[in-house]
């Protein structure tokens, strides 16, 4: 169907261009013919060398065709739609602009420059739209308040209210977004900023080898949320030139489209609390559905290093939560039974204190 589509439309523009430009052809060459040059055979000749034009280009326009239709659904809605709302108003500054110069009767002026104000308007008004969205929805939103960032925003419960999810470069590096959004307990969209992207890149780009594997690790996460069938991933491509810190661009887009910030920095965390921007907290999260840890309980660690006090050792579980070992200096390197004497939780996570179960039995005895 692709194919007689392409072919259709580069016959209708043989034929256009026959009828146009073949008058011409034939009096340059002195044909005279009034069979042959005119315009039903012009439409027809030209038609005809456009058919045959279009099948020693159809593979290659195929390929063109599926890179574009590519492109475009990895593409939100509203970038299209402020794009094309503002390519049509560029188109229309240029043919406003093109009628006093039609009427000059200089080729060279009349033909070719509103043809090139009309590309270079357009373009410029795709642009615009497309990287000044957030400006564009404040000009037609009535009753805006003065300013998002001195003001609290007060949000109101619309179709859009807390749908989109955005992902800040932590939680991304971090990797378990990917399994919390596949067992679905994440809803709405999950939007990844075209500036938290960008300093993704920049930590796969640098020359420090740790930086390095943890950037690419979250291009890798990215990619698979994206492959992942029911996880709904939108990128943001504006940008907030007049802010150099991504924290402060999520917290501002955060507002302007009633998201909430997914995160595991503990610092962004509490900077959008104070903004009245809802934040889903992952460290939070894993710490709430931990098991919950009774003293007098036993567990097998591995000591693996000395504790900030004397004679203590630090453990680690397998979710990364720390536990203190009295009189582990003893066992380091060694796998041993410790009973859990006290547990204590924290903004930043939990911390488990434990002492050597034959310590114990040697007391009782």
């Amino acid at each position: 169907m692709t194919k007689r589509i392409i072919s259709v439309v580069f016959m209708l523009l043989g034929g256009s261009l026959g009828a146009a430009y073949l008058p011409a052809f034939w009096d340059l060459v002195g044909i005279n013919n009034g069979f042959i040059n005119s315009s039903i055979s012009n439409m027809l000749i030209g038609a005809i060398i456009f058919l045959f034009l279009s099948f020693s280009l159809m593979n290659t326009l195929l390929k063109l065709l599926q890179r574009v239709e590519k492109h475009v659904s990895q593409i939100s809605v509203s970038y299209l739609v402020f794009g094309l709302v503002g390519a049509i108003f560029g188109l229309l500054l240029a043919g406003l602009a093109s009628i006093p110069l039609s009427s000059l009767g200089i080729p060279a002026i009349s033909q070719i420059l509103p043809l090139i104000l009309s590309l270079v308007l357009g373009y410029l008004g795709f642009y615009i739209g497309t990287t000044r969205r957030d400006e564009l929805r404040k000009v037609f939103v009535i009753n805006r308040k003065k300013s998002e960032d001195t003001h609290v925003l007060e949000r109101k419960a619309d179709e859009n209210y807390r749908k989109y999810k955005l992902l800040d470069t932590s939680v991304i590096i971090d990797g378990r977004i990917y399994d919390i959004a596949k067992t679905g307990f994440i809803e709405g969209v999950l939007v990844i900023p075209n500036f938290v992207l960008n300093e993704l890149q920049l930590i796969a780009d640098s020359s420090d080898s740790l930086k390095r594997v943890r950037g690419r690790r979250g291009l890798d996460i990215l990619n698979a949320l994206q492959k992942e069938e029911g996880i709904h991933v939108e990128s943001y491509e504006g940008d907030y030139d007049d802010i150099t810190e991504v924290d402060r661009k999520l917290i501002r887009l955060a507002k302007a489209i009633d998201g909430i910030i997914v995160t595991n920095d503990f610092n962004l965390n509490k900077v959008s609390e104070f903004q009245n921007v809802p934040v889903l907290n992952i460290n939070a999260l894993a710490n709430a559905v931990k098991p919950v840890v009774i003293p007098g309980e036993t567990m097998t660690i591995q000591v693996i290093k000395a504790g900030t006090e004397r004679q203590q050792g630090v453990a680690y579980l397998d979710d990364g939560t720390m536990i203190v070992v009295e009189d582990g200096q003893y066992y380091m390197n060694k796998t041993i039974e410790v009973v859990v004497t006290s547990a204590l939780q924290t903004a930043a996570g939990r911390m488990i204190f434990a002492k050597p179960l034959h310590s114990q039995k040697k007391i009782r005895n």
